[in-house]
């Protein structure tokens, strides 16, 4: 089998981000990085591509330049799928092109800076029929799939409350300088949109609470903090969330938690029990109810479901992390690509990012309003 021709926009230097996709993407042998814009500074980026061992022949000088090259080739030839790892606002204009010159696309969340714009990108993904992931890493993790594929069998019975943390506190050192907050393009709006704790990681609480339940969340109120005056995007927030009038719950975001690393934590509680995962021990799922002692479950074991079976590469003791949830994703986009028979929510979709994007401008709205119940009704 030939390997899916990828290329990728974003995640120079010594990004996160790139390096996550890079090593993902090479996980299960189905992709080759054949080119890209990596960096804005063409030389810089030449200087990577070598550095990553990219040929440079297929290494442009733009994002302009990329596409119109590209789309000269023969369709053997071009990159069939286009990572995009750039700042928020980048995400659109990039996403959109790709779509309308016929590329598929893995696109970093938030999707864009706006619903509408998101509306837009849906209506061209459909008319041109191209497969478009959004990187919500954390659905690629073998025990959350697990957690899913319980709870749509019914092992906890009913959802009654969904309680979802993520608490980081990297900004901290940062918000108390008006100097140092210019230096990061997320506290920046032009750069990352209307919001930087909900656009950034809100969208990722959300987006897992209506992965593993399979519900839509219908209503929220929203309660966030800027922290300073003259700090115009939020810093920390707590959403009620309603999927209907007996299922409800809670999302707690916040990038001012001091001393707290990636700390994304997550509870399902139903009729029968509960299902209980962290971020920061993945490998972990915890099954409790009122009338057995705690269970702990552990990918690996041939008591766990296909879909976290298929995503986990090692036996079990072997812990696996976020390099691998990723490569998961990319697995799921590698199949859908070659048309093989897929789990359901292998990969999250342009639904997820579009669902994204209205629950951060919707979150931003109830604030601003005084802290109101709005529909996220589309």
């Amino acid at each position: 089998m030939s390997k899916i021709r990828l290329g990728i926009l974003g995640g120079g230097g010594d990004s996160l981000i790139g390096v996550l996709h890079r090593v993902a993407c090479n996980m299960y042998d189905r992709y080759e990085i054949l080119g890209g814009v990596f960096n804005p500074i063409y030389e810089e980026n030449i200087n990577f591509a070598k550095q990553i061992g990219v040929n440079t022949n297929r290494v442009y000088v733009d994002f302009d330049t990329f596409v119109e090259e590209e789309i000269k080739k023969t369709k053997e030839e071009r990159i069939e799928v286009v990572s995009v790892l750039t700042p928020n606002f980048l995400h659109f204009p990039m996403a959109k092109k790709l779509l309308e010159n016929g590329f598929h696309v893995i696109c970093e969340k938030p999707l864009t800076t706006s619903y509408k714009e998101a509306l837009e990108l849906e209506e061209l993904q459909k008319k041109y029929n191209a497969i478009f992931a959004v990187t919500y890493t954390y659905t690629g993790y073998p025990m959350v799939r697990h957690m899913k594929h319980m709870i749509s069998r019914g092992e906890i019975g009913e959802i009654q409350k969904v309680d979802v943390q993520y608490y980081q506190g990297w900004i901290n050192p940062v918000i108390h300088d008006p100097e140092l907050r210019k230096k990061v393009w997320r506290l920046d709006p032009k750069k990352a949109g209307i919001s930087s704790c909900i656009g950034d990681i809100g969208t990722h609480a959300f987006q897992m609470t209506e992965y593993l339940t399979g519900m839509e969340v219908k209503s929220i109120l929203s309660d966030l903090n800027m922290l300073y005056d003259n700090n115009t995007l939020d810093l920390d927030g707590t959403v009620l969330i309603r999927f209907s009038d007996t299922v409800k719950g809670v999302i707690r975001a916040s990038q001012i938690a001091t001393g707290e690393e990636n700390g994304l934590t997550v509870a399902v509680y139903g009729k029968k029990g509960a299902f209980k995962w962290e971020q920061e021990n993945p490998n972990i799922l915890y099954h409790i109810t009122d009338d057995q002692p705690k269970r702990i479950i552990k990918p690996g074991h041939s008591y766990v479901s296909d879909v976290s079976a298929d995503g986990t590469k090692l036996p079990g003791g072997h812990p696996e992390g976020i390099f691998d949830a990723m490569g998961n994703i990319y697995k799921g986009v590698a199949k859908a690509l070659s048309g093989e028979t897929a789990f359901d929510g292998e990969y999250p979709t342009m639904n997820d990012g579009v669902r994204g994007m209205l629950f951060i401008e919707k979150v931003i709205e109830s604030h601003k309003n005084g802290n109101l119940w709005l529909s996220l009704d589309k």
